[in-house]
């Protein structure tokens, strides 16, 4: 419930679009966000319950409420973004990034400088960027040098100074890389047609540039000057090399920006890329950190203002997966089929692999996060009310009902726990009966945690399908535990999880991080089981053959056992070596019956 002045705050609040800001009592800003209706939005916040613990302390919070009142709801939108990025509140999520971007500048000057800066200054030039990569740079400056002869050095190339022969022509001249307009060696008109050419370049046009290349291929060949030819040849090779490998969808998609979101419990990925006539000019993913559950709708929206505002996109058109609001004038298209959604996916793909990486790093830099982020998703999929930090597996092992045993396998953190691991001998079940023979391993498992009052898991998983976790659950039943314990089985054939009174199994995606720490567990007791059933099994084959030897007792088998460990060292064994173990009179009777 809000407190009274909050509530009177509430009430003078208007019906129109804005931004609001909420305020602790030290006058500290705790949030800022945007709103269709104020006076609604913010009312919800103190008549509806919170799921998230995070929401309901910053509302405790809240004293002083601030409103700024817009014309649209597109304002509201571009002056919240500016308000997070001033004021950066502890609750509203953070979209920094303190990184220096490139770009290529096309200086203001008469025979113009093409070159790459991280300086944006505002004195005529025009700036394209900035670049997430220098190596795009690098690689658009090296196509278009390799294509215009352009000058490097930075005279004043007025035009009397070049009438009274100030400058001479440098070894960029000799060696072809520049035509010379310091001496007047190239007319300015030239030159800026040269400078037109580059801004389509850069801007992803190469149709002009190929155009003028082919026609004055032909007039040189015309001309029969087959070496300038066979140079502008060489030309054309390298723009059509670049354009194939920057071309990714139909050329006809022009000045679109394409935008995807990732995400899961804690963190979501925003990709960007920029088309420009069918090639990627530029890709950058950014990372988001929820503050409060916001949604994929909102972050998109958030993210889709920093990353146009930082890149200075002008466009006109966005894909995106879902609708979302933008600013009046840009057409938002939600692609279903051909090209334009092959290259929303393609924005997806990026921003599913920067997710994986920054998982990959995370595990090695900040395991925590990593535990954190595996645990909330388990609980996300499993549809689990807490998190599984301690999940525990059961298998039963047994070939045609022969030393029927089962294993008990313990991950905590989604890491396994070896020393917590647990083997089982059945001693109440007759013959091959997985049901009965789960229903005894769960009843003993849980009943000796009860007694000795240690703490119980937050999952069991029973490897198996109905029939295994219906016995589990007579165990859990009789123990009082059913409902304070989540248990599932799952099926081999198809990876199916089934719950409890639910006749319809779970598939879970099979790429998902959740199935294969299943799966991990499964195997795990898998393998744990059947080791040690294949070790009962050779120590009781072992025990039968020397108990079959006259005179030959258990005791005497045990001794044997402990000092040689298997029959083929007792069979090696000198006499000499057994009798200092079981005697010479039983060493003899050990040798006698080994040799026939």
């Amino acid at each position: 419930m809000a407190q009274p002045s909050v509530t009177l705050q509430i009430a003078t609040l208007p019906d129109a679009p804005g931004v609001y800001q909420y305020f602790d009592k030290n006058g500290k800003l705790l949030y800022v966000g945007k709103a269709k209706n104020l006076k609604k939005r913010v009312a919800s916040y103190f008549t509806k319950q919170h799921d998230i613990a995070r929401t309901r302390l910053m509302v405790k919070k809240i004293e002083t409420i601030k409103h700024i009142v817009v014309a649209t709801e597109t304002d509201a939108l571009l002056l919240e973004n500016n308000l997070i990025k001033k004021y950066q509140p502890r609750y509203n999520v953070l979209l920094k990034d303190d990184k220096s971007y490139p770009w290529i500048c096309i200086k203001n000057e008469r025979f113009p400088r093409v070159f790459s800066t991280r300086r944006f200054i505002k004195d005529g030039s025009e700036y394209y960027g900035p670049y997430t990569s220098m190596k795009t740079v690098h690689t658009l400056l090296d196509l278009i040098r390799g294509l215009y002869p352009l000058r490097t050095c930075n005279y004043d190339l007025a035009e009397e100074k070049i009438r009274a022969d100030k400058y001479k022509v440098c070894l960029e001249y000799h060696l072809g890389n520049c035509a010379g307009p310091c001496e007047g060696k190239q007319a300015e008109t030239d030159y800026t047609e040269n400078i037109e050419a580059i801004r389509n370049i850069i801007k992803g046009n190469f149709k002009d540039s190929l155009a003028q290349f082919k026609n004055q291929m032909k007039r040189y060949a015309a001309e029969l000057k087959f070496e300038d030819a066979q140079r502008i040849k060489e030309k054309i090779d390298v723009l059509e090399n670049y354009q194939v490998k920057s071309t990714v969808v139909n050329p006809k998609i022009n000045n679109v920006d394409v935008f995807s979101i990732v995400s899961d419990e804690g963190y979501a990925y925003v990709n960007f890329l920029q088309v420009s006539f069918g090639s990627i000019i530029r890709s950058h993913t950014l990372e988001i950190k929820k503050k409060l559950q916001e949604s994929d709708e909102e972050l998109l929206t958030l993210a889709v203002v920093e990353l146009r505002q930082r890149f200075n996109s002008q466009s006109k058109e966005l894909f995106v997966p879902f609708p979302i609001e933008t600013e009046e004038g840009l057409k938002v298209h939600v692609p279903k089929l051909g090209d334009k959604r092959k290259i929303l996916e393609l924005s997806e793909r990026n921003a599913k692999y920067y997710r994986m990486e920054r998982f990959k790093q995370a595990k090695i830099v900040d395991p925590d996060r990593h535990e954190n982020r595996i645990m909330a998703q388990m609980k996300k999929d499993l549809r689990l009310s807490e998190e599984p930090r301690h999940i525990e597996c059961f298998d039963n092992s047994n070939i045609q009902g022969s030393n029927p045993v089962a294993a008990c396998v313990v991950f905590k953190n989604g890491k396994p726990s070896k020393k917590d691991y647990r083997k089982f001998n059945i001693k109440t079940v007759t013959g091959p009966d997985d049901f009965a023979s789960m229903e005894e391993v769960v009843y003993r498992r849980y009943k000796r945690l009860l007694d000795e009052e240690q703490p119980l898991p937050q999952l069991i998983i029973i490897d198996g399908g109905k029939g295994q976790l219906s016995s589990a659950l007579k165990s859990l039943d009789a123990l009082g535990l059913r409902g304070k314990i989540a248990i599932v089985g799952i099926a081999k054939r198809l990876e199916e999880l089934f719950y409890p009174d639910d006749p319809i199994p779970l598939y879970l995606d099979k790429k998902s991080e959740t199935l294969k720490i299943i799966q991990q567990l499964r195997n795990e007791a898998h393998r744990f089981g059947i080791t040690f059933h294949r070790d009962k099994r050779s120590k009781e084959a072992l025990s039968t053959s020397l108990e079959a030897i006259p005179g030959i007792g258990e005791k005497t088998v045990v001794e044997l056992l402990k000092r040689f460990k298997s029959l083929k060292r007792i069979e090696n064994a000198s006499f000499d070596e057994l009798a200092a173990v079981v005697g010479a009179s039983r060493a003899k009777k050990i040798v006698t019956h080994l040799q026939k």
